[in-house]
């Protein structure tokens, strides 16, 4: 992490030199397109306080809820790429729901300009305790020989908490019957009265149950293993390029001068660096990560890439 802060300041500098003087000249906008007090808020607020400190004007978060992230995200695509306004981005509405939804009011690669993933948020697969499988070649092989396909519960069609269980269905080639809900507290309530099989969930929506050995942890649904969970093996592990990745990242509207987007990726990967965010972000099972923007780029025409493949071969569509 040291080494690509240290690496991005390195060829911001050239850039940085062609910054107006005095810029920026008012307060920034961080809008977040989730409600306050929620998962985003835990990722977006300390970094919004330490860029106050380090850009000499506030950067105050807009929380601007609503169509899945899309009302938000839309109206940073349609602002003006003076560094005024940046986009707490989300793997949901920025590669997601252009894919599964349509007419979203904006285009994900056209309208944006990435700066930097700033974490990976992996799922955990979760099962009952009642089911009777302790790993995911036992879980797969009682999926096989079930006479009913096994129930899994998410937060929402064409949520990744869905698209997860629909990808490990084509993979594994089992059928599982999707159980949508509308947030994570019903699933995991019907968990633990073994009334469903399985969930993919956020981490930190699981973990205390995981601890207290009421849910059953299978894998993680990112490429690497997850800090917070370390010894518990990824599904890419078991089937190759699996990855389900609810990652938080900085867009710009698109047009953003270069040197701005070297200025904002070198703030926010700084602020990333700090101990203190550093280890609130593994407690909650948040992998730090720091991109730089061309691979933030590559990673979010790739995710498009593989959600377009699941679209057609699921046909799944929201409305």
């Amino acid at each position: 992490m040291k080494r690509r802060v240290f690496l991005a300041s390195v060829l911001a500098t050239p850039a940085l030199a062609q910054a107006p003087a005095g810029w920026p000249d008012r307060a920034v906008r961080l809008i977040n397109p989730w409600t306050p007090g929620g998962p985003a808020d835990l990722v977006a607020r300390p970094l919004a306080q330490r860029l106050t400190d380090t850009l000499g004007k506030p950067m105050v978060m807009e929380n601007r809820a609503g169509a899945n992230g899309t009302i938000a995200t839309a109206l940073v695509a349609r602002s003006a790429p003076d560094g005024h306004t940046v986009l707490f981005g989300h793997a949901g509405p920025n590669t997601i729901s252009p894919v599964f939804q349509a007419n979203v009011g904006f285009d994900p690669v056209r309208d944006f300009t990435p700066v930097t993933q700033l974490v990976s948020s992996p799922l955990v697969l979760v099962t009952r305790m009642g089911l009777g499988a302790d790993n995911i070649a036992a879980l797969i092989a009682k999926a096989k020989a079930a006479r009913e396909p096994l129930t899994y519960g998410s937060v929402g069609p064409a949520s990744t908490t869905h698209l997860a269980g629909e990808m490990l269905a084509r993979d594994a080639g089992v059928r599982l019957l999707h159980v949508p809900f509308t947030g994570a507290a019903a699933p995991i309530t019907e968990m633990l009265a073994e009334r469903i099989d399985m969930c993919f969930l956020n981490a930190g929506a699981v973990m205390q149950h995981i601890r207290a050995n009421r849910l059953r942890p299978m894998a993680v649904s990112t490429l690497r293993r997850n800090v917070a969970l370390p010894e518990l093996p990824t599904l890419h592990e078991s089937f190759p390029g699996f990855e389900v990745n609810s990652w938080y990242g900085i867009f710009l509207p698109a047009a953003a001068p270069a040197w701005m987007v070297e200025r904002y990726h070198a703030e926010f990967t700084t602020a990333l660096a700090t101990p203190e965010i550093t280890k609130l972000y593994n407690d909650n099972g948040l992998d730090v990560e720091g991109t730089s923007p061309a691979a933030f780029t590559a990673k979010v025409a790739a995710d498009i890439a593989k959600w377009r493949a699941l679209q057609a071969a699921t046909g799944i569509r929201v409305e």
